[in-house]
């Protein structure tokens, strides 16, 4: 037991020795550490303060040259600014000397008009008494002709005057010609580029209105069901809308003919929903057609608000606006009539507005000029007096009545809008493109206005172009001169003018062309 207790004890004192002898060596291991770091450390600032000085040397480097630089700028922008300041002295000094020489010239002037105003002064007396002297002379003349001539000054004065009216009169009466002569050859010229001018202010895009409308529809299988058990379908719908249904091998189509176009409108429209819907059968055909009638007559309005709103027109009466959203669905000669009242509106507004005239009644007369053609009851009237009748009765202004009752001639003009009118509608009908013709009476028309040319002589070719508005002849530059040619267009104008009808007008270009050939051989 003593010698465990004795190892026991020799271990613990070992153990505490080796502990002393280790931290005194891991204290000299650490002193010898921090000598290491304390010499880095001291040659790294050595080493950060070279470094530093380095850098302060070429930042101060730097700045004493930017300092140089800037001082050179600032010396030559402070001269560039002294040479200004010298220049602008100098043409100040110069602008002092010339004010003040001006001010010398002034001062001699004021010298100069005190003394005219002076010697003025001295006239004016003299004038004034040499004035006196001339009256007296005057009524003692007077008073000698008086008793020479056995007459008062008042009934010399009556006699002198009625000599002078007479003259005047005639000098006038030859003014007068000599003005209305003038204007006879300025009219023409004015008045074609005043209609010229309005024609390409307004701009119209023209679309012929057929008499079919095509209903497509998504296979053929519903053609069937439209025509129904032997045809009851189709007759219902028929008898409903009033048009005819042609129904045949066009593929995935229908026809809906009829000249009315609300009433094939109407049909289109209600064969969609019953398609859309799928029950078809008579009974449902009349209460889908009566729906669709209403719906386009909600429509026709909206588009007669429309129209007047685009056109800046105010105060139409409520029938009226119905009528004009029922031209949508009328044509005249194959052009929409609201289309074609709308293109008048504007071109009346253009030309009144050239002529110095009242371009609101003038746009609203050129908008309902065609109103009687669209009247549900259509009595036996022109369409022109009954638009006027129509007109009156709503209130419109005395010269948009007048304007639309006279637009064809079937009343005096009073207005002076009225040709305005009339004139625009023919603008508007003539222009090439849009009015439907029949084709063999166009074909026929285009072979006149060709075979009427080539009946002169030393006419070789003619052509009729731009849809019968241009007749171009080529002629024999051999038998034909360039006098005989402008001739021969004027004889070719006036020719057409007497045996031909033709809208708008037709201009002919006579072509006269000299040819030299030769052939090397």
């Amino acid at each position: 037991m003593s010698t465990t207790l004795y190892i026991i004890i020799t271990a613990l004192v070992a153990l505490g020795v080796g502990v002393y002898i280790g931290r005194v060596l891991l204290n000299q291991v650490f002193r010898k550490q921090q000598d290491a770091a304390r010499e880095k450390a001291k040659l790294i600032i050595k080493e950060a303060e070279l470094d530093a000085e380095s850098i302060k040397k070429n930042r101060i480097h730097e700045a004493k040259e930017k300092f140089l630089s800037l001082k050179a700028e600032f010396e030559e922008d402070s001269n560039k600014k002294k040479q200004i300041i010298i220049q602008n002295e100098a043409k100040v000094k110069q602008r002092e000397q010339q004010v003040i020489t001006q001010l010398e010239q002034v001062k001699r002037k004021e010298t100069e008009l005190n003394t005219l105003k002076e010697q003025l002064t001295v006239q004016a007396e003299n004038l004034k008494k040499r004035k006196e002297e001339v009256e007296k002379e005057h009524q003692s003349i007077i008073g000698q002709l008086e008793h020479i001539a056995n007459l008062s000054a008042s009934e010399a004065r009556e006699q002198l005057v009625e000599t002078l009216k007479n003259e005047a009169q005639i000098q006038a009466s030859s003014y007068v010609k000599d003005v209305v002569a003038q204007a006879k050859l300025t009219a023409t010229k004015d008045a074609k580029k005043v209609v010229l001018e309005t024609i390409q202010r307004t701009a119209a895009e023209h679309a012929i209105e057929n008499c079919v409308s095509v209903f497509n529809i998504e296979s053929d299988d519903v053609k069937g069901k439209i025509i129904g058990r032997e045809g009851r379908n189709i007759r219902a719908l028929e008898a409903a809308t009033g048009v005819e249904i042609i129904v045949d091998d066009t593929p995935e189509a229908i026809i809906i003919s009829g000249f009315d176009p609300v009433r094939r409108e109407i049909a289109r429209l209600a064969l969609h929903r019953l398609v859309s819907d799928g029950r078809i059968h008579p009974a449902r055909i009349e209460e889908v057609v009566a729906k669709t009638k209403k719906n386009i007559e909600e429509e026709i309005v909206e588009i007669g608000e429309r129209t007047i709103i685009d056109l800046g027109i105010h105060g139409l009466h409520p029938e009226l606006i119905k009528m004009v959203g029922r031209m949508r669905f009328r044509s005249s000669y194959g052009q929409n009539l609201l289309q074609h009242s709308r293109e008048v509106a504007n071109l009346c507004a253009t030309m009144a507005a050239e002529l110095g005239l009242n371009v609101k009644h003038a746009k609203r007369a050129g908008l309902l000029h065609d109103i009687g053609k669209v009247t549900p009851d259509e009595p036996e009237l022109p369409h022109a007096i009954l638009g006027m009748e129509l007109a009156k009765k709503y209130k419109e202004h005395p010269d948009v009545v007048n304007a639309i009752g006279a637009h064809h001639d079937e009343m005096e003009m009073t207005a002076m809008i009225s040709p305005i009118v009339q004139a625009c509608d023919a603008i508007s009908g003539s222009r090439p493109g849009a009015r439907r013709e029949i084709m063999e009476s166009y074909i026929k028309r285009l072979k006149e206005l060709e075979e009427t040319a080539i009946g002169f002589e030393g006419v070789n070719q003619c052509y009729a172009i731009q849809a019968g508005r241009e007749l171009r002849v080529m002629v024999d530059a051999d038998n034909v001169t360039d006098e005989r040619a402008q001739q021969l267009s004027f004889d070719i104008s006036q020719k057409i003018e007497k045996e031909m009808q033709y809208p708008g007008q037709i201009k002919i270009t006579v072509i006269r062309e000299m040819r030299s050939v030769s052939y090397a051989k």
